[in-house]
């Protein structure tokens, strides 16, 4: 199959050099010129204009967008509205709200193009171990293309699927990042028990290394904890400083919305939150408040 690729980000390129190799042609564009000159040097044809990329793709065109949520999304998604005829299909790869995408297959769909959301998993590991696909649009629209996601997936048979009808390839990836971030938080508390509990002297990667084999908390993150951890056992090279990219909020405003509690993601987004933060107010107020009632004694800033 033919197909455009929009955006040579890490993980776009990731998947336009996959594709690539799978036997597919691709077209790739992206507005930054050393992002061009990267995926060119592997073979891969490039070109300097959505209206280029147009041009290169024959009809009907499977144009796979690679970009921040957003502006960068939604300014890409009109371009290709006007550029694009009916019958052709547009993929959005990034980590778009769920109801943007709704609106966006809604707005394509009135000049006859096609819309999928595709929720995507696998980071930088993608190229070499493949990645997970959770697709939602128009059932047709997904078999019709099914090869594209077979090549980026793990195996032909693994590690993709339909989930549904327009916008529900990005819900489900929003909640799989939110169970990410709870996960991520539950290693983050273990490990540092263990680190507290210095009697014991122990080592924090024997542990992990342990734990990836017949455990029941082994998986990639585990893997990923382990290897972290070998090569600065006590990271100190690191800020406690931890950036969150909208999914998470979005998932616990869906728990508030539907009145389904989830305390766990909501409590490991909120870490994200302090993580970020400098001797925030109210920390101080709290030991402010045991000096004023209780005569407790304080730490003075530096």
């Amino acid at each position: 199959m033919e197909i455009g690729m929009i955006g040579l980000g890490r993980m776009g390129s990731n998947m336009a050099q996959r594709l690539s190799s799978g036997g597919h042609r691709v077209v790739a564009y992206d507005k930054d010129t050393d992002a061009r000159l990267h995926i060119s040097s592997m073979d891969i044809p490039t070109v300097s204009s959505i209206s280029e990329l147009i041009a290169q793709v024959s009809p009907p065109r499977y144009i796979f967008c690679m970009l921040p949520s957003g502006e960068p999304t939604e300014s890409i998604i009109l371009s290709l509205k006007d550029e694009l005829t009916s019958g052709d299909t547009v993929l959005d790869g990034g980590n778009a709200n769920y109801k943007e995408s709704i609106r966006r297959y809604e707005l394509l769909a009135k000049d006859g193009i096609h819309f999928l959301d595709v929720g995507i998993s696998g980071g930088i590991w993608g190229l070499d171990h493949g990645y997970s696909l959770m697709v939602g649009g128009d059932k047709s629209s997904f078999t019709h293309i099914e090869p594209i996601f077979q090549t980026l997936s793990p195996t032909p048979d693994t590690g993709y699927s339909y989930v549904g009808k327009r916008g529900s390839g990005h819900f489900v990836k929003m909640i799989h990042n939110a169970v990410e971030y709870g996960m991520m938080q539950a290693y983050a508390e273990g490990f540092e028990l263990l680190e507290a509990k210095t009697e014991f002297e122990l080592d924090l990667q024997t542990i992990a290394e342990t734990w990836r084999f017949g455990s029941v908390v082994r998986s990639w993150l585990l893997d990923l904890t382990s290897e972290a951890l070998s090569e600065d056992a006590k990271l100190s090279g690191l800020e406690g400083y931890v950036e969150d990219t909208g999914e998470g909020r979005w998932a616990v405003q869906e728990s508030v919305d539907l009145a389904i509690p989830a305390p766990i993601i909501t409590l490991s987004l909120l870490e994200r939150f302090r993580s970020r933060q400098d001797n925030p107010l109210g920390r101080r107020l709290l030991a402010a408040l045991r000096k004023q009632f209780g005569g407790h004694s304080i730490k003075p800033s530096e």
